[in-house]
């Protein structure tokens, strides 16, 4: 027993050295820790001269008169205490800061009555110091009404390349000035005199008044369609409970009919189902030709095991066509030849 014992009695001073520190470092006295933080081992009060019950009016009055007395530009002579007299003044300056906010007063005061609680004065010391300026809910909003503009005038950028490039495209070029005409649009009359117009002034004319018609009759979708206000980012945040509460109401409305009831689909779910099998976005569904959802509905693709079929389907033409592109043909040569890693000197 001697033995282990004494094999034992080291380990044992080293756990009695250890809680020895702890208790060392947790029974410091509150004063250590109290550096940096407000007017350090001063009492603010005492700094201005004034008492803990002083109101708001006592203390900026006490400040003024301090601040006068020791500001800089007031120590214009080069003195043993200049140095001593700008400590003071930032000094006044602290504790002015600290006691004219209800806050910080607050915070402060509670720091003189339970000195043991430094962890804590620290953490609201530093909290309120490093804590941001203006509000944050105020940058957020700032935030997302600037990205709401960029938005809407990216779009209409878009909107209008995509009517610039249809007036260049002859179908709708044609329907378009045949659509004018009808509609006495373009019915060019003889100007005399001074209100007689140039040969440009009469083709731009003529220019906006196709790519009118052309806003005004064809459908654009997709990622070019006509910009909604309720499709900008902030419209949508604003909206984001009507959303889910739509999306509820059609979940269970789904559950109810086509899972409880048992009912067929209509058109319109069936080219949802459609969609989703396909993985695409309502902007880019809508963008396709009328003619290939038709084609969709006519193989029947919201059934599963037919949409399979047609992705094969659709996955195997894919491969004729790049087997027959004679750029692909290039490329895999290039690949099975030379390859991406391998280092060729072609001579000139």
């Amino acid at each position: 027993m001697a033995l282990r014992w004494r094999r034992r009695a080291p380990m044992g001073l080293r756990w009695l050295a250890l809680w020895g520190v702890l208790l060392c470092l947790c029974l410091r006295p509150a004063e250590a820790l109290l550096e940096g933080l407000y007017c350090g081992k001063l009492v603010c009060y005492d700094v201005l001269g004034v008492s803990r019950d002083a109101s708001k009016a006592e203390i900026a009055r006490a400040y003024r008169q301090l601040a006068l007395r020791y500001h800089p530009d007031r120590q214009r002579d080069p003195e043993p205490g200049g140095e001593a007299s700008q400590e003071k003044f930032i000094l006044i300056a602290t504790a002015y800061e600290t006691l004219k906010d209800e806050e910080t007063r607050k915070d402060y005061d509670y720091m003189l009555d339970h000195p043991e609680e430094y962890y804590s004065h620290y953490y609201h010391y530093y909290s309120r110091r490093l804590a941001p300026k203006v509000d944050v809910r105020i940058v957020i909003l700032v935030t997302v009404c600037a990205i709401s503009v960029f938005q809407f005038f990216s779009w209409w950028s878009s909107y209008n390349e995509a009517i610039n490039y249809l007036a260049t495209v002859p179908k709708y070029r044609i329907q378009a000035t045949e659509i004018a005409r009808q509609q006495g649009l373009l019915n060019r009359s003889r100007e005399k005199g001074k209100n007689r117009r140039s040969k440009e002034e009469i083709r731009k004319e003529e220019e906006d008044i196709i790519k009118d018609v052309i806003k005004n009759k064809i459908d654009i979708k997709g990622g070019y369609q006509k910009p909604q206000l309720y499709d900008i980012l902030l419209f949508q945040i604003l909206l984001t409970p009507f959303y889910v509460f739509k999306y509820i109401a059609w979940y269970f409305w789904w559950i109810y009919y086509f899972n409880i009831k048992g009912q067929e689909y209509g058109e319109e779910e069936k080219l949802y189902i459609i969609r989703k099998y396909m993985k695409m976005s309502q902007s880019q569904f809508d963008s396709l030709e009328e003619e290939q959802k038709e084609t969709f509905l006519e193989r029947q693709l919201w059934i599963r095991e037919k949409y399979e079929l047609y992705k094969q389907e659709q996955e195997e033409e894919l491969k004729k066509k790049m087997a027959m592109d004679p750029r692909w043909k290039r490329y895999r040569r290039w690949m099975r030849k030379e390859g991406p890693g391998r280092l060729t000197f072609i001579d000139d």
